[in-house]
């Protein structure tokens, strides 16, 4: 991939129905995680996420504060264009940030907004 950004997703992003829904592609990952981070659910009212993905609650997260709390998941390598994509799927609770995950990788993840 010529110009790519990284997404390290823990929940719904990794669900293939999902990903070929918003990038026509099944992404391909490796496993990593958010440091210092918990996860909680949010019940989703949109319809489209809902068929998309099928779950009517979806994890979200947010600092913890303790280096111990680690939030496990898949970081993506994909297109800018990809990305925005991905912006477009997610609700009004999340907000897109870059973070650094445990392997010492700098990703965009949408944590609570």
């Amino acid at each position: 991939m010529a110009e790519s950004v990284l997404l390290f997703s823990y929940g719904t992003l990794q669900l293939k129905s999902v990903q070929l829904a918003n990038f026509g592609r099944e992404l391909k990952g490796r496993a990593d995680a958010m440091v210092g981070w918990h996860r909680a659910m949010v019940e989703i009212t949109d319809p489209d996420v809902l068929r998309q993905s099928g779950e009517t609650h979806h994890p979200i997260v947010s600092p913890s504060g303790n280096l111990d709390d680690e939030v496990p998941g898949v970081v993506f390598e994909m297109t800018p264009d990809e990305l925005i994509a991905a912006d477009g799927y997610e609700v009004a609770d999340y907000k897109r940030i870059l973070v650094t995950l445990r392997s010492g990788a700098e990703a965009w993840v949408y944590v609570k907004a």
